[in-house]
């Protein structure tokens, strides 16, 4: 049977555990110039509806690294829910290629594709979460903390697809997940409800920056208008300005916390050029690993 990462709680904690062995051996591998074509003679198609640096570089090189190829079909090129349906795209591209990513607004678009696709179907982030980043996070907190044990990771800003990620990831990895969000921004609740019921994790919701980074061993951030989101920039700056994460909020949680955003960021905005260049940050590190866990996802579903 095929196998496709749609959402973190999709797979189990052992899973998880497995891939996040796995992207660190890739990693290494990589480092030491050691060949690693475990997708020799593969080829991934790539559907953007959304532009992403980040994501078409990571995928595009991780595929050539592992010895495979990656196809780059741009929004105009497919038109998917629009010209073409989800369903006709998926059965063609399962005739041509042996796994495929997708970055889409809709995520009933990628659920549609996964029904309909007989080869691996990833998601590269939709409007309502985004799991490949949020694995390539916890995957840079182990590399710095050694694990994931006790820790308290705090999110402050949009209760987005980011936050609904890391909701999922708390169903599986327990952790202390504190969200900061202004009134009226919080996470969708059936999401909240399902993690907290899930008694794996430790969740709370804040109104207050200051009072959620309080022992923290990460604070996490994003941008306050998302893609899609961008007729809403100016009311947003104005609801979200006590919850930027500047050197004054670093400096309330622990003396080694480590500073985090997925990119790309608003300095000024949600995040201050001093953290962001500073001593805590790890945002550098992160972005990297997007290439390594992506790689490990990969191998697994579309692997022999």
């Amino acid at each position: 049977m095929k196998r496709d990462f749609i959402a973190i709680d999709d797979w189990t904690t052992e899973e998880i555990q497995a891939l996040f062995k796995l992207a660190l051996d890739l990693k290494e591998k990589q480092k030491q110039g050691i060949e690693h074509h475990l997708l020799k003679g593969k080829t991934l198609a790539m559907i953007f509806q959304k532009p992403s640096a980040r994501t078409r570089i990571s995928f595009e090189t991780g595929m050539y690294q592992l010895g495979g190829h990656a196809i780059y079909l741009a929004p105009t090129d497919i038109g998917l829910g629009k010209r073409e349906s989800a369903a006709d795209i998926a059965h063609v591209l399962s005739r041509y290629n042996d796994g495929v990513m997708a970055r889409l607004f809709g995520h009933d678009l990628i659920l549609d594709l996964a029904k309909h696709a007989s080869v691996p179907v990833v998601n590269g982030l939709t409007d309502y979460n985004h799991p490949c980043q949020v694995l390539g996070d916890l995957l840079t907190v182990i590399e710095h903390r050694g694990s994931l044990d006790d820790l308290t990771f705090t999110y402050v800003g949009d209760g987005n697809n980011m936050v609904h990620s890391f909701l999922n990831a708390a169903q599986r990895l327990p952790m202390h997940l504190k969200l900061a969000c202004p009134e009226g921004y919080d996470p969708d609740p059936a999401v909240m409800k399902t993690a907290k019921d899930a008694g794996i994790s430790t969740i709370e919701l804040f109104r207050s920056a200051e009072e959620a980074v309080q022992n923290a061993d990460v604070i996490y951030t994003d941008v306050w208008a998302s893609m899609g989101q961008e007729k809403e920039a100016a009311k947003r700056k104005k609801v979200f300005k006590s919850f930027q994460v500047n050197e004054a909020l670093v400096s309330l949680a622990k003396p080694d916390v480590k500073v985090m955003h997925c990119l790309p960021a608003h300095r000024g905005d949600e995040i201050t050029d001093g953290v962001m260049d500073g001593p805590h940050s790890i945002v550098f590190d992160e972005a990297e690993n997007r290439l390594h866990i992506q790689k490990a996802i990969l191998v697994t579903v579309m692997g022999n």
